[in-house]
């Protein structure tokens, strides 16, 4: 998923990345920096994904976890149409762009000071991003809490190769990505949303649709 994913991010977050990554001489010290960057970014979604994988242990804990698979499904197919529309939905383009302000803005801040990268880096994993969401709703259904934290560790990961080389190479030809993959974007978010809702239909099918609740107690022969 952070493979994949890494291309929108590319696309989405790379004009960010630019303009305050962007005319820095290829050396030592700005590759530290930009690693360092892109380990806070990283850190903020192991961050994420330890306190939904609590909220998801908690769920599965007091009996919630099929319900809260089939809502997780319901969201994600909201946000499949959410993002299908987004592009004739000009009120939907400024609200983007009003949700980033403040982030850019601390980000811009924090970048040159000591250590900074650090924090402007776990300041970009909080941005508003269709991939990431997707894996945090990933993250809240996993099985444990320490599943959960490694997902998005593996998912953060994923992304990194395509970012650091986006963040060096300025004229990327980000064109040949971004019409196709915004039209991807939705149909992925579809299919994770009806994933979920057959996993907490409990239809008893491995993998796709596995017995999570049986008589108020949790299936843990399965």
């Amino acid at each position: 998923m952070g493979l994949l994913g890494s291309v929108h991010c590319a696309v989405m977050c790379g004009p960010l990345l630019i303009a305050i990554q962007g005319g820095q001489t290829i050396n030592w010290k700005t590759t530290v920096n930009k690693l360092i960057y892109q380990a806070g970014r990283i850190l903020s979604y192991v961050l994420l994904g330890w306190i939904l994988g609590i909220l998801g242990r908690g769920a599965a804990i007091y009996g919630w976890q099929q319900g809260f698979s089939l809502f997780t499904g319901i969201l994600l197919i909201l946000l499949a149409f959410v993002f299908m529309f987004q592009h004739s939905s000009k009120s939907f383009a400024s609200f983007q762009t009003k949700a980033i302000q403040p982030f850019t803005k601390l980000m811009s801040k924090w970048l040159f000071r000591p250590g900074g990268s650090f924090i402007a880096g776990m300041l970009n994993g909080f941005l508003p991003c269709g991939m990431v969401y997707m894996a945090l709703a990933s993250a809240v259904n996993a099985d444990s809490i320490a599943n959960s934290l490694v997902f998005m560790l593996l998912f953060g990961l994923g992304t990194l190769p395509l970012l650091i080389l986006f963040s060096f190479v300025g004229n990327f030809p980000k064109r040949i990505f971004k019409q196709g993959f915004s039209k991807i974007l939705p149909v992925l978010f579809l299919i994770m949303g009806i994933w979920f809702i057959l996993r907490g239909a409990n239809l008893n099918i491995p993998y796709l649709s596995p017995l999570l609740h049986v008589n108020g107690a949790m299936n843990c022969s399965a």
